[in-house]
């Protein structure tokens, strides 16, 4: 299990989860933060320090905040760009 960013990000980038990470495993995307799963220690330090309460961890993320968790580890997969296009193709398929 990971911790994920979730919608309520989108805009927000506040980073003071950021700053609280034992393992410095959260970064900043273009439009939201994400946290990469395979560098998550499931400490939940971020979680508090979430000013709109965008972190969850995977298994308790709501059915439409799903999609966040292939969001978040696209980071892993490509940085930025990956996020980029995973959220653009979340977003899109929203209508």
């Amino acid at each position: 299990m990971a911790y994920v960013i979730g919608e309520a990000c989108l805009g927000s980038k506040d980073q003071s989860c950021i700053e609280v990470c034992p393992v410095d495993c959260i970064f900043e995307a273009e439009r939201m933060l994400v946290i990469a799963p395979d560098e998550c220690i499931d400490c939940g330090a971020c979680v508090p320090e979430c000013p709109v309460e965008a972190i969850l961890p995977e298994e308790q993320l709501p059915p439409e905040g799903l999609p966040f968790i292939e969001i978040n580890a696209a980071w892993s997969a490509g940085g930025k760009e990956a996020v980029e296009a995973a959220l653009s193709t979340y977003l899109a398929g929203r209508g």
